[in-house]
C-alpha cells in the first residue's frame, strides 16, 4: 500500500515527513528493474500503472547521487535512477515475523542479474563521471576505471568527486591504455582493457544487491493461500468483472422494470450475464453454480450492492490519491438530481497535476435531503472522513443550486469557511451569473419558469424533427428580418438555457415557441405520436399563462444590469480582472433601481402586458394567489401592484444580496491577483502592486519574505521582454512558461488561483466528467439511476486494480464491515 515502503524488511511509512517516498516509474523497463531489485515476486505480475499507483520506495534505497534536492520543498529522483540499497538478511534472525516475500532466484537468474548489475554500474558511473569531466566520453575507459578502482563504488566514498583523486585515476588509465587507444577498434579496445586489468569477479561493493535463497518454513506455508481460498478469490473476481462491465456500459443491475407474475422466476441483468459467462466456458463460475437450480438467484442483490460500493470506493480513491498529491483543491457542488427517488447533488473536485494541467473530476454525490445543518454535517463528514481529504488545503468552493436548496447551500458554504477560512466562496465557471442569480431567487414563480424552460429545451433537443419544426416556425415569423431569424435559429442549436441572455432570448422567441407547440398539439396529419402531442399541449398552456409572461419579462429586465458583468467573468483573463473592478458600479446601479422600483416596475409590467396582448393572453392574477387568499382578497389589489410586491422587489433584493454573498472581499482579492498574468500586467502598463492582494495566500508561498522582490523581478521581466516575446494571456499559459520555476512565489500563487471554480478549465478533456454525468442522467431512467453505477460509468476509462478491489471486498466481508452500512454510508478502505 502507498503508506508503506515496498522494499523487503523496510518498515518505514510515508507519514515520516523527513523521508521522501517515490512512486514506481511508469516506464516498463525501469519499472521491471525496480521490481527485480526489490526481490518482491508478488509484484512481478503487476503492471507499471498498478505499481505506480499502489507502491512506493523510500529514499533509503537509493544512492545519494541519484536524489536531487533542488530545494527544501522539493525532492526528486534523477532520470533513470535505480534502487540498489536493500536489506535482504535481517528477517533471517526473526523468521516468525510477517514480512514481504523475497524472491528465490535460480542460478541462471543470478548470473544474468550480476552481469546486468555490472553494466548498470558502468553506465551509472559514466553518467556521474561526465558530470565531473566532460572530456571523459569513452565507455571503454570507464570500464577500465571501474576495474582499476573498485572502491569508488562505496556510496560513503566521496573520493570520486575529489579533483586530485580524479587526476590520479586519469593518469593511471592513460599510462596503461591511452597511448594507442585511438588506433584500436571496439573489439581491440575491449581486449586491451582485459589484458591490462583482470576482471575482479570476487569484488562486491556495498551497493550490490545480495542474492538470498529464502527457506520456506511453517510460518510461510501458513501464509500461502490454499486452493479453496484461491478459488474463492477467482470467483469474487469474476463477479467484480461483471459488475464493472455493467457499470461501464450503463446496464442496470435489475433489468426489467416491471414485476413478474407470482411464482415466475425471471433473472435480472446480472444473473443473465453470469449465465452467459458460464455457458461461454468460465470454469470458476461453472464449478460454483453447476449444481444450483437454474431458477435460483445466483448472487443476491445485497451482495451486488456490496461489490458496487467497493468498486465505487476504489475508483474514487484513484482520483483522491491524485488530489492529495496535488495538495491544493477546490470543491464544486452542482444542482440536485433525482437518483431513484432521492435528491443528490453531484460533487466535483478541481486540482492541478504534475504537468500543471487543471483537472475537474467527478467524485460522487451528496445526499441533500434534510435541514441545512444536517446537509452541512453530512457534507463535511463525507469529505474529511470518507474521502480522506484535508480541508486545510481546500482553496475554493462553489454551489449551483435551485431556490429550494440555495439557502441551505449558503449555510454549507459558511460551515466550510469556518473549518477552512481559505476556502473562497466563488461562482462556478460552468454556470452563467444570471442563471445562478435566478436559481437563487426564492420566489415560486421564478422556480416554475426555470423548470418550464428546462422542459422546453429538452422537448425540442431530443428530436431533430422537432428542432426542424421550431426552426421552420422561426423562419416564417421572421420573414421580414432574415438575419435576425438566422441568428435565433443558430442560438436554438446551442444550449440556450445556460446563456447570460437566456431570458432575453425566451422573450424574443416566446411567440415562435407557442405557435410551434400549438401546431404540434393540434396535429391532424398524425406526424407526431400521442406522447409528443400531449406534452406539447402542456408546454403551450404553461407558456400562455400571464404569470409566466410577466416573470420572464421582469427577469429579463432585472438581470440586464448584471449581463455584461457576468459575461466578462466567463471571458478572457483581462475581462475577469476588469469585472472584479466593476462590481461596485454594478451594485450602485442595482441600488438605484431598488430606490426607484415603482418607476422601473411600471415600464416592465407594461412590456409584459404588450407581449401578452400580442399573443391573446389575458392579464390576470395567478390562480394560486386566489386559492391562497380565499375570502381575504383585497378589492383594490391590481395585477401590477401584486407583481411589484411579489416579484419585482424580491427579485432586485435577492440579486443585490446574491452578488454581495458570492463576491466577498476574499473573492475579489483573489480575482485581483490576476494582475500577475503578463497580459493583464501589460494592459495595466506594468504599474500594478499585487502584494496587498496576495495576503490571502501568504502561507501557501515557499518564500513569503522574498515575495515583494520577486514580484518586482517578474514585472521587469515582462516589461523589458524582447519584441518577439508575446505576453501570456492566461494563468495556464503562465504556468507552462519554461522559466516559471525561477519565480517560486509567483508559481505557487498561480497554481492556487487556477483551481478556483470561477475560472474555466482550458482543456476540455480534463473536465469530461461533467459531460459524462449529463449523458448518464439523460440516458438512464430515474428509477434505474444509482450513485455507484454512475461513478463507474463516468469513470469508465479510469485505470483501477481489480485485485485491490477483490482483496478489499474479501477483507471487509471477513471483518463483517458490511453489516452496519446505512443506505448513504460508504466503504472506507483500511
Amino acid at each position: 500500500m502507498p503508506n508503506f515502503c515496498a522494499a523487503p524488511n523496510c518498515t518505514r511509512k510515508s507519514t515520516q515527513s523527513d523521508l521522501a517516498f517515490f512512486r514506481f516509474p511508469r516506464d516498463p523497463s525501469r519499472c521491471q528493474k525496480w521490481v527485480e531489485n526489490c526481490r518482491r515476486y508478488d509484484l512481478e505480475d503487476k503492471t507499471p500503472d498498478q505499481l505506480n499507483k499502489h507502491y512506493r520506495l523510500c529514499a533509503q534505497h537509493f544512492e545519494d547521487s541519484m536524489i536531487c534536492r533542488s530545494s527544501p520543498y522539493r525532492t526528486v529522483l534523477r532520470e533513470n535512477a535505480i534502487p540498489t540499497i536493500f536489506d535482504l538478511t535481517s528477517h533471517l534472525g526473526n523468521p516468525g515475523r510477517r514480512r514481504k516475500r523475497i524472491k528465490e532466484l535460480s542460478e541462471e537468474e543470478i548470473r544474468t542479474l550480476k552481469e546486468r548489475k555490472r553494466t548498470e554500474k558502468v553506465f551509472g558511473l559514466h553518467h556521474s563521471f561526465l558530470m565531473a569531466s566532460k572530456s571523459f566520453l569513452d565507455i571503454e575507459l570507464l570500464i577500465a576505471l571501474v576495474r582499476l578502482h573498485p572502491e569508488l563504488y562505496d556510496p560513503q566514498h566521496d573520493a570520486f568527486y575529489d579533483a586530485a583523486r580524479r587526476g590520479k585515476i586519469w593518469n593511471d588509465i592513460a599510462s596503461e591504455i591511452f597511448m594507442d587507444w585511438d588506433d584500436l577498434n571496439p573489439q581491440q579496445r575491449s581486449m586491451k582493457v582485459d589484458a591490462v586489468v583482470p576482471l575482479q569477479e570476487n569484488h562486491q561493493s556495498n551497493n550490490d544487491v545480495e542474492i538470498q535463497i529464502e527457506i520456506e518454513d511453517s510460518e510461510e506455508s501458513s501464509a500461502t493461500m490454499t486452493d479453496e481460498e484461491r478459488y474463492n478469490k477467482d470467483y469474487i473476481k469474476s463477479l467484480f468483472e461483471i459488475v464493472l462491465l455493467m457499470g461501464k456500459q450503463n446496464v442496470s443491475l435489475e433489468g426489467r422494470n416491471f414485476k413478474d407474475l407470482d411464482g415466475v422466476f425471471s433473472p435480472d441483468n446480472f444473473q443473465a450475464l453470469l449465465e452467459y459467462r458460464i455457458n461461454s466456458g468460465d470454469e470458476v463460475l461453472r464449478k460454483r453454480f453447476d449444481m444450483l437450480a437454474v431458477n435460483q438467484e445466483y448472487c443476491t442483490r445485497f451482495q451486488q450492492e456490496q461489490i458496487l460500493e467497493v468498486c465505487e470506493t476504489c475508483i474514487r480513491e484513484e482520483v483522491m490519491r491524485d488530489v492529495r498529491n496535488s495538495q491544493f483543491f477546490s470543491i464544486i457542488v452542482e444542482d440536485a438530481v433525482d437518483l431513484a427517488g432521492e435528491e443528490n447533488m453531484p460533487v466535483f473536485i478541481r486540482h492541478i497535476d504534475d504537468a500543471n494541467n487543471l483537472h475537474e473530476e467527478f467524485v460522487g454525490f451528496l445526499y441533500c435531503e434534510g435541514n441545512a445543518e444536517t446537509i452541512a454535517m453530512n457534507f463535511l463528514t463525507t469529505i474529511t472522513e470518507k474521502w480522506k481529504l484535508n480541508l486545510e488545503y481546500c482553496r475554493g468552493q462553489s454551489y449551483v443550486a435551485s431556490s429550494k436548496l440555495s439557502s441551505k447551500m449558503k449555510i454549507v458554504a459558511s460551515r466550510l469557511l469556518q473549518k477552512c477560512p481559505q476556502a473562497t466562496y466563488t461562482l462556478c465557471s460552468s454556470c452563467a451569473l444570471n442563471i445562478w442569480l435566478a436559481k437563487s431567487i426564492p420566489v415560486t414563480g421564478v422556480s416554475v419558469v426555470l423548470g418550464t424552460l428546462e422542459d422546453i429545451y429538452l422537448f425540442f433537443s431530443k428530436s431533430p424533427n422537432l428542432e426542424r419544426e421550431l426552426e421552420d416556425t422561426v423562419s416564417s415569423l421572421f420573414m421580414d428580418n432574415v438575419e435576425k431569424g438566422n441568428e435565433l435559429k443558430e442560438i436554438l442549436r446551442s444550449e440556450w438555457i445556460s446563456r447570460h441572455d437566456t431570458f432575453e432570448i425566451i422573450v424574443t422567441l416566446l411567440h415562435s415557441l407557442v405557435l410551434c407547440l400549438d401546431r404540434i398539439a393540434c396535429d391532424n396529419t398524425f406526424s407526431w405520436n400521442t406522447r409528443i402531442t400531449s406534452h406539447a399541449f402542456v408546454l403551450s398552456s404553461a407558456l400562455t399563462d400571464f404569470d409566466f409572461v410577466v416573470t420572464i419579462v421582469i427577469l429579463k429586465n432585472a438581470l440586464s444590469f448584471t449581463r455584461a458583468f457576468g459575461k466578462n467573468l466567463q471571458g478572457l483573463t483581462s475581462d475577469v480582472f476588469s469585472a472584479a473592478n466593476s462590481l461596485t458600479a454594478v451594485l450602485h446601479t442595482l441600488n438605484e433601481v431598488m430606490e426607484n422600483i415603482e418607476v422601473y416596475h411600471e415600464f416592465w409590467f407594461e412590456e409584459a402586458m404588450n407581449l401578452a396582448a400580442k399573443m391573446d393572453i389575458p392579464v390576470k392574477l395567478p390562480g394560486r394567489f386566489h386559492r391562497m387568499q380565499h375570502m381575504n382578497l383585497q378589492p383594490d389589489l391590481t395585477s401590477e401592484i401584486f407583481y411589484k410586491e411579489a416579484l419585482s422587489i424580491p427579485t432586485i433584493q435577492h440579486v443585490i444580496q446574491g452578488l454581495k454573498d458570492v463576491f466577498s472581499e476574499q473573492h475579489l482579492k483573489a480575482l485581483k491577483c490576476l494582475s500577475l498574468v503578463p497580459s493583464v500586467m501589460g494592459q495595466l502598463k506594468f504599474s500594478t502592486s499585487e502584494e496587498h492582494n496576495t495576503d490571502l495566500y501568504k502561507y501557501d508561498l515557499p518564500s513569503p519574505e522574498t515575495l515583494s522582490a520577486e514580484l518586482h523581478c517578474w514585472r521587469v521581466k515582462w516589461k523589458h521582454r524582447g519584441k518577439d516575446v508575446e505576453l501570456s494571456s492566461n494563468i495556464f499559459e503562465s504556468l507552462h512558461l519554461p522559466d516559471i520555476k525561477f519565480f517560486p512565489n509567483v508559481y505557487a500563487l498561480l497554481k492556487v488561483l487556477c483551481i478556483l471554480p470561477v475560472f474555466k478549465v482550458e482543456n476540455e478533456k480534463f473536465e469530461s466528467g461533467r459531460k459524462r454525468l449529463k449523458l448518464y442522467l439523460e440516458s438512464t431512467p430515474v428509477e434505474q439511476r444509482s450513485s455507484q453505477l454512475a461513478l463507474v460509468n463516468i469513470s469508465y476509462d479510469s485505470k483501477h486494480d481489480l485485485d485491490v478491489m477483490v482483496d478489499t471486498y474479501m477483507k471487509m466481508v471477513a471483518n463483517n464491515k458490511f453489516g452496519s452500512m446505512s443506505p448513504h454510508s460508504e466503504i472506507v478502505e483500511d
